[in-house]
């Protein structure tokens, strides 16, 4: 993930390489045949679904279409909030401590062929959710939360 230039520009005024709590969101996009977009990260070379940080002033919803369209150059429309959750702190290699609440939506393709836009993915596809390649546990319990319609809750980790 490219570091934005506004966290650069705070990390650079004066916050070092303190812990920032950033705003986050991850996309579980469904096509019409059932299929999910899954990206190849070019940092990990693992496959996961498609996220990012909001840009300042930037709606959640808005940063979920926004960044599956740059990354992936699919069209999406967020259908619904499947999950809000604080997620552990991160340290960088560069040392750098962030820690994101994530908000995951559920969004449906609209449109536009599934390619590496950006270069933070080394490769994009759809995948029937039967046939999906490794997944990190973060992806699989998101994937998992987003077919169901019911309402699901969570218990802070003990």
């Amino acid at each position: 993930m490219t570091t934005p230039e506004y966290i650069r520009e705070i990390r650079e005024s004066g916050a070092g390489h303190r812990l920032l709590l950033l705003p986050g969101v991850t996309a579980v996009v469904v096509d019409d045949r059932g299929r999910l977009l899954l990206g190849r990260r070019a940092d990990t070379g693992k496959w996961s679904l498609v996220g990012g940080i909001a840009e300042p002033g930037e709606q959640p919803a808005e940063t979920a279409v926004r960044e599956v369209y740059e990354e992936t150059a699919v069209r999406c429309v967020p259908e619904r909030v499947v999950l809000v959750q604080m997620l552990e702190p991160i340290t960088y290699p560069n040392g750098d401590v962030c820690q994101f609440q994530d908000i995951t939506f559920r969004c449906r393709a609209t449109g536009g062929e599934p390619r590496s836009a950006d270069g933070e993915l080394l490769e994009v596809a759809w995948f029937a959710p039967d046939a999906l390649p490794p997944l990190e546990a973060f992806a699989l319990e998101r994937i998992r939360l987003s077919m169901t319609e019911e309402p699901t809750w969570f218990e802070a980790p003990a």
